[in-house]
């Protein structure tokens, strides 16, 4: 199902794939430089309906009006925030957990908190642009006071799954799991441990398991 929805930025949109029985609805927003079709993000919409979760994928006005920069954070913020109203009823009840990949997971990290996010999945946070570690995102992934859950390539240029776990430094509510070989965008080398099909598991297995935590 895939549903328009007016923001004041323009046009955002919805792709959902729905759970016969859901109990719980997890909220994905895309990076800066792709939409909903990335391979993570396709992979949790096709498999976990059958868990029980609901997926809605979200497109920012900026990629639904077919720009190719996306707009700045406090814009992405606006269009993901105009757009909970629909959310909300979409979950009609059952829990929400927030989460995208690299841009979309700082987003979901910025907002959890006002819209009663229970957890948050991060797909690739981008920790700091590429070979600029002093500006660090640390403080928005610290932001949620709910379950965090970050996969992380270990080749991630963004911030490796090592440099994620270092910095975050045992915070309890937050659990990063390393995605062996990946680069920022969950790609691996023919050479890499695993394919990007098993990449595709373990993401889809780590999310379900988060999904089942946090619901208790």
């Amino acid at each position: 199902m895939q549903t328009d929805l007016p923001t004041s930025l323009g046009p955002a949109r919805l792709t959902v794939a729905a759970a016969a029985e859901p109990r719980a609805l997890l909220w994905l927003g895309h990076g800066a430089g792709g939409g909903i079709g990335s391979a993570d993000l396709t992979a949790l919409a096709s498999r976990l309906p059958a868990q029980g979760v609901t997926v809605a994928r979200h497109e920012q006005p900026w990629r639904v009006a077919g720009g190719r920069v996306a707009a700045r954070p406090s814009l992405l913020d606006t269009g993901w925030r105009e757009s909970f109203p629909a959310v909300a009823e979409l979950a009609a009840g059952v829990p929400l957990i927030v989460g995208g990949r690299s841009a979309g997971a700082r987003v979901a990290c910025r907002t959890a908190g006002e819209l009663g996010a229970v957890g948050v999945v991060c797909l690739g946070f981008p920790l700091h642009p590429p070979g600029r570690p002093q500006v660090s995102r640390l403080e928005e992934l610290l932001t949620p006071e709910v379950p965090v859950l970050v996969l992380q390539g270990e080749r991630d240029t963004f911030g490796s799954a090592a440099d994620v776990e270092r910095e975050v430094d045992g915070r309890r509510r937050i659990r990063v799991v390393a995605v062996p070989g990946a680069d920022h965008g969950m790609k691996v080398l023919k050479s890499s441990p695993i394919s990007g099909a098993e990449v595709s598991d373990l993401i889809v297995t780590a999310v379900a398991e988060f999904v089942d935590e946090v619901l208790g």
